[in-house]
């Protein structure tokens, strides 16, 4: 009897494992190109609104076009070592570089909607810059901008690389992409605000397609999937939120400052909610961001996803456009959230039809959604409601 005991509790735990266990294969069998962050499909449903000028795509691509981001004269500033503090402080070469990306994705962008094949070459020329001559990051901020920098060069080389004629130093960016930037973020940071982590799971995974490296893939997307219920929490969860996986902050106390003192805990509420909404921007953005990317090689991270990405939204929206409760770090926030709601907006409310009544208010009011000069870049223009 207390054999048969044993060996059904070992059933049900075995059974509770697999329930929660994160698959060890998550990269497919044939990558999708373009296919980070936006795919062939959306590129050309972004073109014909554009070239229909239907709204509000037009409005965001007139206002990317008179950007400096897309000028043709712009002059790339690449550097062999790019050094960066907290803060960006001391700053040698990491806004040039965050905004060369920027451009270089813009380029791409452009070149696809006009075939105005001279914004290919300025991609083209900007990316080979700073491909033959970057060799390393350095100071306490590197892993936070190689994130940022390599979230957004990956999207303009693939655009570039899959609809363009001729590029031939992609290898030599690729190069670039696997030493240079791919160290610096694969391992994550579990003991940072939770967006450090995010962003460089978001850059891990962006490399890993253009590399079509899935073991690279693979990693990103489980030390993903394990951060995000740190960060944003659901009041499934328990009375706490949960730590990130494999850090020390493992009690209640220590999750309460690691949560930037909040101790009371509702659906949506972030890490990073009191500290400011600026920051909690940059994590729910690239939530987004990889489950998009996650959805264009096939896998579907949005229905996992979903509640707490919809709760966050909510939530941020809502007290960006109105007075917070007591409840809430103290009655007093910091706002900013910015150009960061699109992707998963479009995700959640266009394609699944879940109702995001502050996620939509907030989004459609600011439209065109334009960059936050960090690693967000044109989202109204890519992805309002696009079906694709």
């Amino acid at each position: 009897m207390r054999t048969l005991a044993r060996l059904l509790v070992m059933v049900l735990l075995t059974g509770m494992a697999a329930a929660v266990s994160v698959p060890s294969t998550a990269a497919p069998a044939t990558f999708a190109h373009p296919g980070v962050l936006v795919s062939r499909g959306q590129l050309d449903f972004v073109r014909a609104q554009v070239n229909a000028n239907a709204q509000p795509w037009r409005a965001a691509y007139d206002q990317m076009l008179a950007s400096s981001y897309a000028s043709l004269s712009r002059t790339p500033h690449p550097r062999a070592i790019v050094e960066c503090g907290s803060f960006s402080n001391p700053n040698f070469g990491c806004t040039d570089e965050r905004q060369d990306a920027i451009a270089a994705y813009t380029d791409a962008l452009v070149w696809y909607i006009t075939r105005d094949s001279r914004y290919a070459a300025k991609a083209i020329a900007l990316m080979d810059a700073w491909s033959a001559t970057i060799t390393d990051h350095t100071n306490s901020n590197a892993p936070l901008q190689s994130a940022w920098a390599g979230s957004v060069w990956p999207r303009a080389a693939e655009i570039i690389r899959y609809t363009y004629s001729s590029w031939p130093n992609a290898g030599r960016f690729a190069t670039m992409l696997r030493n240079v930037y791919l160290p610096e973020v694969r391992n994550g940071n579990t003991n940072a605000n939770g967006n450090w982590e995010l962003t460089m799971m978001e850059a891990s995974l962006a490399i890993s397609v253009f590399l079509e490296d899935r073991a690279a893939y693979d990693a990103a997307i489980a030390k993903f999937r394990a951060r995000v219920p740190a960060f944003i929490y659901l009041t499934t969860d328990g009375a706490c939120p949960r730590g990130p996986a494999g850090s020390s902050i493992d009690t209640c106390a220590e999750i309460i400052t690691y949560w930037h003192g909040q101790s009371t805990f509702m659906d949506g509420l972030s890490q990073e909610t009191c500290r400011d909404f600026t920051h909690t921007g940059y994590g729910l953005s690239s939530i987004s961001h990889v489950a998009e990317t996650a959805r264009i090689q096939g896998q579907d991270l949005y229905t996992e996803l979903r509640d707490r990405l919809r709760h966050a939204l909510g939530l941020h929206a809502r007290y960006e456009l109105n007075a917070p409760p007591s409840s809430l770090c103290g009655g007093t926030i910091t706002r900013g959230l910015g150009p960061t709601t699109e992707v998963g907006f479009n995700a959640l409310n266009f394609r699944l039809g879940i109702g995001m009544s502050n996620t939509q208010t907030y989004t459609e009011t600011r439209r065109p959604q334009g960059t936050n000069g960090l690693f967000v870049a044109w989202e109204t223009l890519t992805h309002a409601r696009n079906p694709n």
